[in-house]
């Protein structure tokens, strides 16, 4: 069949063929793309001149497909498929909207991460773009105030979840929850020739310290969880120390020790037994984790519905 000069035939002229084609039929392809008969005509017309060859064989009351019609209709057809798809793909990014998640890496790993399957569930409009910074922790590296570079779209808000007192100017700040430290262990810690069932016991057992830069008064040391415990004679200091929080307690999941860690973190943990809370006695500090929308962002729907489902998880999760 001639080329045409390479150009490419009208498209609607390929959809009125393809239409007639399967139905062999241009009433009933007019049917389905809500034009006159004569209309289907036409662009077969137009479609047969272009490529300088009939398609049809036109009976009395059928169609019938010639040679150069058969060889040529599965690929319009895949070619009008990549179309629709490509058509719909385009739509769907349009309804799409993107937001950029910026918390402490604890926070994401940890509490984060395992409940984000139902955020997507609840809301697969939005295209999440999620990253962990220290720079999220108040007193670590970094502005408190100031807003992190995230690999997101330009166009994309962003929120952030901070470890902090809750003021930072310029910005929403929506409490997630309250920083209440626990002392955790491995369930194995609570049996053997040293068993963990009053604090002072802890003698016995290593200190585990999370030396992760925070603000002064933002997290307690073992001295001042032992002194709300009323327990003297025992070394505070002594134990291994670690630079992330999450190092101290993979090291208390494997059984190394005993260290304090905030309880709402260790949910999963807690459940599955991995790790157990020895003693009740809670140390409050006075920081939390805030959802933290500067200004300009605070009212944009997508921050609206992510700030609506993380403080429900959050409540949730204390109401259990």
């Amino acid at each position: 069949m001639p080329r045409n000069n390479g150009r490419l035939p009208p498209l609607n002229a390929l959809r009125a063929f393809e239409a007639a084609a399967r139905h062999l039929s241009f009433k009933k392809a007019s049917r389905e793309l809500h034009v006159t008969p004569g209309a289907i005509g036409h662009q077969v017309k137009l479609l047969e001149d272009h490529l300088g060859a009939p398609l049809f064989v036109r009976l009395t009351r059928a169609l019938e497909l010639t040679g150069e019609a058969h060889a040529m209709l599965p690929k319009v057809r895949e070619g009008l498929d990549a179309l629709h798809a490509a058509v719909q793909r385009a739509r769907e990014r349009e309804q799409t909207h993107a937001l950029a998640v910026v918390s402490p890496p604890n926070f994401a790993a940890r509490w984060l991460v395992p409940r984000l399957g139902r955020f997507a569930e609840a809301h697969p409009e939005i295209e999440l773009h999620l990253a962990s910074r220290q720079e999220m922790v108040d007193g670590g590296d970094g502005d408190s105030g100031s807003v992190p570079e995230v690999d997101a779209p330009a166009h994309a808000p962003i929120a952030m979840v901070r470890f902090g007192s809750g003021h930072y100017p310029g910005a929403r700040a929506d409490e997630v929850f309250s920083a209440v430290y626990v002392p955790v262990c491995s369930p194995k810690l609570l049996g053997g020739a040293h068993p963990l069932r009053a604090p002072e016991d802890l003698r016995h057992h290593t200190l585990l310290h999370d030396d992760t830069v925070v603000e002064e008064g933002a997290r307690p040391s073992w001295g001042d969880w032992l002194g709300l415990a009323g327990v003297s004679g025992i070394d505070a200091t002594r134990g291994p120390h670690f630079g992330d929080a999450a190092l101290a307690l993979d090291a208390a999941l494997e059984g190394l020790g005993v260290t304090l860690a905030i309880r709402s973190l260790l949910t999963p943990e807690i459940k599955a037994k991995r790790l157990v809370v020895p003693f009740g006695i809670a140390a409050p500090t006075g920081y939390a984790y805030y959802l933290v929308t500067p200004d300009a962002a605070a009212q944009d729907p997508a921050v609206r519905s992510f700030r609506s489902w993380l403080l429900e998880e959050a409540a949730g999760e204390r109401a259990s």
